[in-house]
């Protein structure tokens, strides 16, 4: 991931730094599962990938986004399509999967989607964010973190 800017100086950023991380690994052991065949076990990790990207894009969306918005409306807008995008097959981990021969391909399909979508906010959004955002800005995004909490543990000291 990126570290080339500073972004991550910021708990803000680093926090939505971690989430991403944890949900490149989850990716990863999703296309392990399905190169296994284990279906069941790709909807319980992508149960997980929800579990953490729930609160990540509570913050992003309710904090962050609304304040760049004004700078990057299409960029903003693409990038809140891609979250229902996501969501939706993710959301099939909850059961329509089983009757659904074509959700695990789809799946996989959509994790790539979310793999570049992390990079675009990686690469792109929190180093805008850094340049862009006033205190205030960022006093909405750590309210809304607060409010939303994490599904993340805290880092070892």
């Amino acid at each position: 991931m990126c570290e080339y800017c500073g972004c991550q100086a910021l708990e803000s950023i680093d926090q939505l730094t971690r989430e991403h991380e944890t949900v490149v690994n989850l990716i990863s052991q999703v296309r392990d599962a399905h190169r296994d065949g284990k279906i069941a076990y790709m909807a319980e990790l992508a149960r997980e990938i929800v579990a953490v990207l729930d609160p990540h894009t509570q913050v992003e969306e309710h904090g962050l986004f609304p304040a760049m918005a004004a700078d990057f409306p299409e960029k903003i807008a693409a990038l809140e399509d891609e979250h229902r995008r996501i969501e939706a097959v993710l959301a099939e981990a909850n059961g329509p999967y089983l009757a659904d021969p074509t959700w695990p391909g789809r799946l996989i399909e959509t994790l790539d989607l979310l793999r570049d979508h992390i990079l675009k906010e990686q690469d792109g959004v929190f180093p805008a964010a850094l340049a862009f955002l006033s205190t205030e800005q960022w006093e909405t995004v750590e309210a809304v973190r607060a409010r939303v909490g994490t599904r993340m543990p805290e880092p070892s000291t």
